[in-house]
């Protein structure tokens, strides 16, 4: 009989591997609904999502889309197998840090553009918005902390485990971005 070596979860290594792509997956099917919900209501409200996407400033978000990029190269560091635990914890403070000058600039974002959500003209725009990118805000802030909870004792899984997420997380806001500011 094989002996089963544990991670540091106490579970077996194929458990943290089944959990962590059940997160990932059941992520990309939320985004991805919401995504697919706010084209068709594009589609249906053409003139009102035209209109309503010129209070938007896709300056403001390309800005972001680099903040998060940035901060997915430094989890990628983090994740290097020949990384060392000094590397990992500033890699992973550095990516929480991005991550939480996205959220910054999110705020700030949104502080212009609440002002134009609350006119009826522009349908449902604004509504599917605030709830795709709010949606996403919530797991920018949570995956920084995680970040820096993992920094504070890095250990090879959960390094892993966060930067698999963290990547899907920018993965998330690459394909939002055109589909929310460009299309």
């Amino acid at each position: 009989m094989e002996a089963r070596t544990l991670s540091e979860s106490g579970a077996a290594p194929d458990a943290d591997a089944f959990v962590l792509w059940v997160l990932v997956w059941s992520e990309l099917a939320a985004f991805g609904i919401l995504l697919v919900a706010f084209l068709v209501a594009g589609i249906v409200q053409r003139q009102a999502f035209v209109a309503a996407q010129d209070h938007l400033d896709p300056l403001l978000a390309g800005m972001n889309t680099l903040v998060l990029l940035t901060s997915g190269w430094q989890a990628a560091l983090a994740g290097r197998t020949d990384a060392s635990r000094h590397e990992q914890r500033r890699s992973l403070v550095i990516a929480a840090f991005f991550g939480f000058l996205f959220c910054a600039i999110k705020l700030f974002e949104y502080r212009g553009e609440i002002g134009a959500a609350g006119e009826a003209t522009y349908g449902v725009f604004f509504e599917l918005y605030f709830i795709i990118t709010g949606f996403h805000l919530l797991h920018v802030v949570f995956g920084a902390v995680i970040l820096l909870l993992v920094a504070w004792q890095p250990s090879p899984t959960n390094v892993t485990l966060i930067t698999t997420l963290w990547h899907v997380i920018d993965l998330i806001w690459v394909s939002m971005f055109p589909i929310v500011y460009l299309v």
